[in-house]
């Protein structure tokens, strides 16, 4: 594999580690989702992502965009609560920024993170700030396009847009809710660091270390 390119095999990779990450870390996540939500986001995302994993030996010889779209569907279909419609849509608007293809270079992937960023704005109508996943992929998504525009190596980029995620993750725990479950509880959401944003650093730290492994 090119330093600037992933290719089909790196795509299922991801998908397979994201299942596992999220697997190890559900009790963190449901547990940072108690004081503020259902309690419920790191058992309904380990279940969705188990659903992909029983999808991906059917596309394995398809092109990203369609291994993408089942994944979209296989987290629409098995995710409660809002979790599922938002990365769901994430990955079925990403799977149409990229059709048919079997490599992606540094380029690519900052059209499908726009598209699957810009689809989670739209269903989930909110934006940074209001502590969501959109602090986690908002600033990924800036510093991706940063390292994109200055040809840094793919595994650079993808080093650089971790850490935004992480820093973005991370600058949700003084924010006051402003959209989903946590803003039911008004001021005392904050203190509080979103367990979306949290799934969203997973999903993005998993990319890195698939392209690292290799």
């Amino acid at each position: 594999m090119s330093t600037f390119m992933i290719g089909k095999q790196e795509i299922l990779d991801w998908l397979k580690k994201s299942a596992a990450v999220i697997e190890q870390q559900k009790s963190y996540l449901t547990d940072l989702d108690s004081p503020i939500g259902d309690a419920d986001h790191g058992i309904i995302m380990d279940r969705g992502f188990k659903k992909v994993l029983t999808k991906l030996p059917s596309v394995e010889d398809k092109d990203i965009g369609t291994i993408l779209k089942t994944t979209g569907m296989a987290l629409i279909s098995s995710v409660g609560g809002a979790a599922g419609p938002l990365y769901g849509t994430f990955f079925l608007d990403a799977a149409k920024s990229i059709p048919e293809k079997e490599e992606l270079d540094v380029e690519d992937l900052v059209n499908l993170f726009e598209s699957g960023l810009t689809g989670i704005k739209r269903i989930g109508k909110a934006n940074g700030g209001d502590k969501t996943i959109i602090d986690a992929f908002e600033p990924a998504l800036e510093e991706l396009r940063r390292a994109a525009a200055e040809n840094k190596p793919l595994q650079d980029s993808l080093e650089s847009m971790s850490e935004a995620a992480r820093k973005g993750m991370q600058s949700t725990i003084p924010m006051v809710a402003r959209k989903g479950r946590a803003s039911y509880v008004g001021e005392r959401s904050a203190g509080h660091q979103d367990p979306g944003a949290t799934s969203t650093y997973y999903l993005i730290h998993a990319l890195l270390d698939v392209v690292k492994e290799k």
